[in-house]
C-alpha cells in the first residue's frame, strides 16, 4: 500500500569524498543525521544532491546506499529521477522501484527549452514506466519558463501522478491547483517562505535547509496545520535568517559547512561549487552557536 506522501522532507545532500568521489560512509552519515530530526522522509537524488554533477551510475549507487541506510526507520523515501535524458530517467525510476522506494519525482526536461507538449509527453512516459506514484515539478528558474495552470493540470491528471513539488512564487497558480486537484499532494519548495505556500494549500515541504533545521521545519509544519500563525512566523523568521546567511557563503557549500560545524562528516561539494565569500563564514558560525538556535540543531 502506498503511504500518504504529505509532510516535511529533506532534499537529501550527497556525501562526497575529499577527491569528490561518491563516499558511502559520508552518505550514511548524512542520512543518519537527517532522519534523527523527525522528518517524514527523504527526497533522494535531487538538485540539492548535486545530481546535475553526478553520473546516472552514481545516482543508481546513491539510491541503494540511502535505502539501506534508512531501512527500518519508518522514513518515506522519494527518489528524484529527473535527468536530461528521458531514457536515463526511466532507468533510474525502474531501479528505485526495484529497490523499494515509496515514490518518484522528476524535474521537467531541462537541457533545452522544451515545448509544453514535450514536457507533458516526458511525464506521461515516465509516470507509465513504473507503478510508483510520481511527484512532478514546477520550477521556472530551472527550466526558463512558467507553466500555466492548464499545462500543470493536464500533467496532474496523468495516471500515477500523485502530486507536484511547487518551487515557484506564483501562489495564485498553487492555489488554483489546490482547488482543481484536491486529491493531489502539493509540496512547497521554498524553505524560507514555507508558510506562504502552506497558506495557499501546500500539504508539506521539501527543502535543502531541512538537512540542518529539520526539527524546526517539522514544528513549522505542525504550527501551520494547527493554525498557530504566530508560532509559524517565529519559526519562519529563523529559517529566513539562516537562508540569508547561506546566500552570503553559497547555499550548497553553506549547508555542508553547517553540518560539518555540527560534527557531521559530510564531505565537500563538487566543483564548480565553491564558497562565495569568506566574510560570510563568521556570521554563519555565530548563527549556529546562538542559544536560541542550538535546540533546533540537536538530534537524538
Amino acid at each position: 500500500m502506498t503511504p500518504a506522501l504529505d509532510g516535511m522532507y529533506a532534499a537529501l545532500l550527497t556525501g562526497f569524498a575529499d577527491n569528490e568521489d561518491l563516499d558511502e560512509t559520508r552518505q550514511r552519515n548524512i542520512v543518519d543525521h537527517t532522519l534523527k530530526q523527525g522528518l517524514k522522509g527523504l527526497y533522494v537524488g535531487g538538485s540539492t544532491a548535486e545530481s546535475g554533477l553526478m553520473s546516472t551510475e552514481e545516482l543508481f549507487e546513491q539510491q541503494g546506499i540511502v535505502i539501506d541506510a534508512a531501512k527500518g526507520r519508518g522514513a518515506t523515501l522519494i527518489a528524484h529521477v529527473g535527468q536530461p535524458s528521458l531514457r536515463d530517467s526511466v532507468r533510474l525510476a525502474r531501479n528505485a522501484e526495484t529497490l523499494g522506494y515509496d515514490a518518484l519525482s522528476a524535474l521537467p526536461p531541462h537541457s533545452y527549452r522544451f515545448t509544453p507538449d514535450e514536457i507533458y509527453q516526458y511525464y506521461k512516459t515516465l509516470s507509465g514506466s513504473t507503478d510508483l506514484p510520481l511527484i512532478v515539478y514546477e520550477i521556472p528558474g530551472r527550466v526558463g519558463r512558467e507553466s500555466s495552470v492548464a499545462e500543470l493540470s493536464a500533467i496532474l491528471n496523468l495516471p500515477c501522478v500523485a502530486g507536484i513539488k511547487f518551487s515557484s512564487m506564483n501562489l495564485l497558480i498553487l492555489s488554483q491547483l489546490r482547488s482543481r486537484h484536491p486529491g493531489s499532494t502539493i509540496f512547497f519548495g521554498s524553505d524560507e517562505t514555507y508558510m506562504t505556500g502552506a497558506l495557499a494549500g501546500a500539504d508539506g515541504g521539501i527543502g535543502s535547509t531541512y538537512n540542518v533545521l529539520g526539527k524546526l521545519y517539522v514544528a513549522l509544519g505542525k504550527a501551520m496545520e494547527s493554525g498557530d500563525v504566530e508560532r509559524a512566523r517565529e519559526l519562519q523568521a529563523i529559517s529566513r535568517e539562516y537562508v540569508e546567511h547561506l546566500f552570503e557563503v553559497g547555499v550548497m557549500p553553506g549547508i555542508k559547512l553547517s553540518l560539518q560545524h555540527l560534527g557531521i562528516d559530510c564531505g565537500p561539494c563538487r566543483a564548480p561549487f565553491r564558497i562565495l565569500s569568506d566574510a560570510g563564514l563568521a556570521p554563519l558560525t555565530a548563527f549556529l552557536e546562538r542559544p536560541d538556535i542550538k535546540p533546533w540543531l540537536s538530534v537524538g
